[in-house]
């Protein structure tokens, strides 16, 4: 396996070798830009590899210049993870008219981000690309890691005035399966070694109850009177402490038909980004797995807390929960999912924390139920 060191310099349209797969197969790069946004993706997963904004000296993403890491600690990284992302419990689903056994790829239990060979750890093929878009495409074969039906995927990365990383994913089947795509970005606006200085802000009025190893329980619950509450923002170096941040936040019960603002993110030192999404949950993750290892963009090894993931999608274990939304795709639908990443300078936007004692802002003491 070799690596060629990622080009340092955003040339709009400009493709490289980023480097190859054990088996030989090409990795490339290829750079996209407009309206001062400058984004890097790689085939190996359709990963955002590196995001820049102008007046900013910092990369805004978790990412790595050279290609090893990717299949180590950087797995998923950035990457679009389906055909299902996030978990399905006791990786079985009845999916297609029938009870289907899936790869057990999480804790040798349950399946997480469509298997052991899901779309974030596959190489997809680059279809076509232009000075401020990117089209990758992967075909899954009928019975890949347990699901039923050929699905066809494609993504589209486009800079669209904001400036904004518009992410569209689209997909259709020969056979009824369920589809559910996230973007799997690690997000670190200050360039900063953990997340402890940002703002969180999200609109969602529910939650995914879940147990200790994140399946869930039940149908979303309230998130007044958790420490799920982020609706009115709060500040990460008192969630940090406050237990593991790993959790679906649900907006509403069914894809949205047009892309809506639904979270903010601010730093200090950094932008402000707003999540904008037709998808009716979003996973939260703050990177308490991230332990070191190859150094990152910014030179230096990702330790924990070191970016947090915004994942638009359908939510955990949908296919056995009659209570969450559908992510059954049939034979002639078309799966669309539309995101945008939007970026505002820090001193127009930033958000801030409520002071520990209003609405939003619990004790680092709070107890993690999950």
């Amino acid at each position: 396996m070799t690596a060629a060191r990622a080009p340092q310099v955003f040339d709009p349209g400009a493709r490289a070798v980023f480097g190859t797969t054990p088996d030989g197969r090409r990795v490339d790069r290829v750079a996209i830009a407009g309206h001062g946004l400058s984004v890097g993706l790689i085939t190996w997963g359709a990963t955002i590899q590196d995001v820049r904004l102008a007046g900013y000296p910092q990369p805004l993403v978790l990412g790595y210049p050279v290609f090893p890491p990717y299949l180590v600690e950087g797995k998923s990284c950035g990457a679009i993870v389906g055909r299902f992302a996030n978990r399905i419990g006791g990786a079985s689903a009845f999916i297609g008219g029938a009870q289907r056994r899936l790869d057990a790829n999480f804790l040798g239990r349950h399946t997480l981000h469509g298997g052991s060979d899901g779309t974030g750890v596959r190489l997809w093929r680059l279809v076509d690309a232009g000075p401020d878009h990117a089209t990758m495409a992967d075909t899954l074969p009928d019975g890949h890691m347990g699901f039923p039906g050929q699905l066809d995927v494609a993504v589209t990365y486009r800079i669209v005035p904001g400036p904004a990383l518009e992410i569209g994913i689209t997909a259709t089947t020969d056979a009824e399966t369920v589809c559910n795509f996230a973007t799997h970005g690690y997000w670190n606006l200050d360039g900063r070694g953990d997340i402890s200085a940002h703002v969180f802000q999200c609109d969602a009025p529910w939650f995914a109850p879940v147990d200790d190893e994140l399946i869930p329980t039940g149908d979303p619950g309230p998130v007044s009177g958790t420490r799920h509450d982020w609706r009115q923002g709060a500040g990460m170096a008192d969630r940090l402490h406050a237990g593991l941040i790993d959790v679906s936040l649900h907006l509403s019960d069914r894809r949205a038909a047009v892309p809506r603002p639904v979270a903010r993110l601010s730093a200090p030192d950094g932008p402000t980004l707003t999540v904008e999404t037709t998808e009716p949950a979003m996973q939260v993750y703050a990177g308490a797995h991230l332990n070191g290892g190859a150094p990152g963009l910014t030179g230096q090894p990702y330790a924990r807390f070191a970016g947090l993931a915004l994942e638009p999608q359908v939510g955990p274990d949908a296919p056995n929960r009659p209570g969450y939304p559908d992510p059954v795709l049939r034979v002639g639908e078309t799966y669309r999912q539309v995101t945008r990443f939007r970026f505002t300078p820090g001193e127009e936007a930033g958000l801030k924390a409520p002071a520990r004692g209003q609405a939003g802002a619990p004790s680092p003491m709070e107890e993690d139920k999950g």
